[in-house]
């Protein structure tokens, strides 16, 4: 569904016009295009997907503009902190899916996938060198700028990096947001001038391009052969890849049909219960969709667009007036505007975050000056119960509703949304100091859970101390950091039956 008049077509750098946002397209180089290259290149890293990409939009009119074929890089690396198992099978769960949906060949779909760490130094630089564009997805966290960074000095040809994260361009504010109510009152305001720009649902229909069949690329995949079978089929295992931390995938696929199907599910079955049932672990409501979304199998629009659908909603239903509060602005039901707070307030509060805020992010000194006193002022307070990361880890704590929701961790790479919170907290009320919280929540998260290394981890992990929250009743340890305790948790929502699903 489109809503009124799509923006003018926007004049980009070095040439061409664009269907998309020139806030969305960032240059990392000041080349040219090439009128020599053989190709476009989409280095696909972040936006794991081939539809609902603005990326993908981008190379695809590139491809279009130069009559240039359009080759797709999708690689793995093997040497990315906490590379392993279950990370790698979900991301390889992606890569059959487009195998398969690209196997007549017209577009070159490459699935390079590191055997070795190392082994795939200069692979980028290889294509780049054949290739008129090169574009990619523009990845502000984790050790994606320093690896755009670096390949921005390999790369001689026009080099772009491309924002498909949200409804809002991740580099549309300009400033900061401290709290969640701040950022809703910013999107209420700006978030409308932007809702008729979405990514193409089927980016290679309409006029063909040029076919890629005839390019030879053996050269180059004979020092870089794409990955084999036995990694792309589902479920296989990957002993002979050396990974650094032996953690088994996942119970649940990864790609994109997953993620679909996985959507519609939520969209058809839980979402009418979401306002009254999401927090309950007994009896869930939530998406589960963050796994999908963080990989990029499925895209913010899309899902947007696809709730939109069923609500027969139109953007003259918005209420001008709620401007800031939690519900109420979209003018859809309560279930529809509850999860897209969720979906639009506070996972793009966060890429918008790292967008300028950048490895700070994940440090005591991005906390309010409330928080980082409070917490100072009570970091030498008696601790009645104290774990080190292996008894975290192994869910050794005197506490079995914690020690519940670290083990659904473990086996299954989620925590349920409710729960996870109450993790958090109990780790900084358990170590002996906030630092010390701060590494094991990071650790045990990045290492986990299928959607961590995420800045809605972040956002959520730094959440726990007091980020994006106001000051409370002062007590011990927390200081005037927000406090939760398993027994009040019991009280609110209905445990049992998630007690005994992750009992030892």
């Amino acid at each position: 569904m489109r809503w009124g008049k799509r923006r003018p077509w926007n004049r980009v750098p070095r040439h061409m016009t664009s269907n998309i946002p020139s806030l969305r397209i960032r240059s990392l180089n000041a080349a040219d295009a090439s009128a020599d290259g053989e190709f476009v290149l989409y280095w696909m890293i972040g936006q794991r997907r081939l539809r609902w990409n603005f990326a993908l939009d981008r190379a695809v009119e590139w491809s279009r503009e130069l009559g240039r074929p359009l080759v797709i890089l999708e690689a793995l690396r093997i040497g990315y902190p906490w590379a392993s198992p279950r990370h790698h099978r979900f991301v390889l769960d992606g890569m059959a899916d487009h195998r398969g949906a690209l196997a007549d060949g017209r577009v070159r779909y490459l699935a390079y996938v590191e055997p070795r760490e190392g082994a795939g130094t200069g692979l980028l630089e290889a294509l780049a060198s054949r290739a008129s564009v090169v574009v990619t997805d523009d990845m502000p966290h984790f050790f994606y700028p320093a690896m755009l960074e670096a390949a921005s000095k390999r790369v001689s040809v026009r080099f772009e990096a491309i924002d498909s994260h949200g409804l809002l361009p991740i580099r549309e504010p300009e400033r900061d947001f401290t709290v969640a109510h701040s950022f809703r009152r910013y999107l209420h305001k700006r978030l409308p001038d932007f809702l008729a720009d979405a990514p193409d649902s089927s980016p290679f229909h309409g006029n063909p391009l040029p076919d890629a069949g005839e390019l030879d690329l053996e050269s180059i995949l004979e020092r870089w052969p794409t990955a084999p079978e036995r990694w792309l089929s589902r479920g296989a295992e990957l002993g002979d890849l050396d990974l650094a931390y032996d953690v088994p995938p996942v119970p649940f696929p990864g790609g994109r049909a997953a993620g679909l199907e996985r959507m519609e599910r939520f969209l058809d079955r839980r979402l009418p219960r979401y306002v009254d049932d999401r927090n309950e672990p007994d009896d869930e409501a939530g998406s589960r969709l963050s796994p999908y979304l963080h990989w990029g199998h499925i895209s913010s629009h899309e899902l947007f667009h696809a709730l939109v659908e069923r609500e027969g909603w139109t953007p003259n239903r918005m209420n001008p007036d709620a401007t800031g509060s939690r519900e109420g602005w979209w003018g859809m039901s309560d279930p529809a505007e509850a999860f897209l707070d969720e979906l639009v307030t506070w996972r793009e509060l966060g890429w918008v975050a790292w967008a300028r805020g950048g490895p700070e992010l994940e440090t005591l000194a991005v906390l309010p000056d409330w928080a980082q006193e409070t917490l100072q002022t009570h970091a030498s307070d008696p601790r009645e119960h104290l774990y080190d990361l292996d008894e975290f880890d192994q869910a050794r704590t005197h506490d079995e509703l914690w020690n519940a929701a670290q083990r659904e961790l473990v086996r299954e790479g989620t925590i349920h949304n409710y729960l996870r919170m109450l993790w958090g907290k109990k780790i900084l009320e358990w170590t002996p100091s906030p630092q010390d919280a701060l590494d094991v929540m990071f650790e045990l998260n990045n290492r986990y859970a299928v959607d961590g290394r995420d800045p809605n981890s972040t956002s959520g992990i730094m959440w726990v101390l007091g980020r994006y929250d106001r000051a409370w009743t002062e007590r011990p340890v927390f200081g005037k950091v927000r406090y939760m305790t398993s027994q009040s948790t019991r009280r609110k929502v209905s445990v049992n039956d998630y007690l005994r699903r992750h009992a030892e």
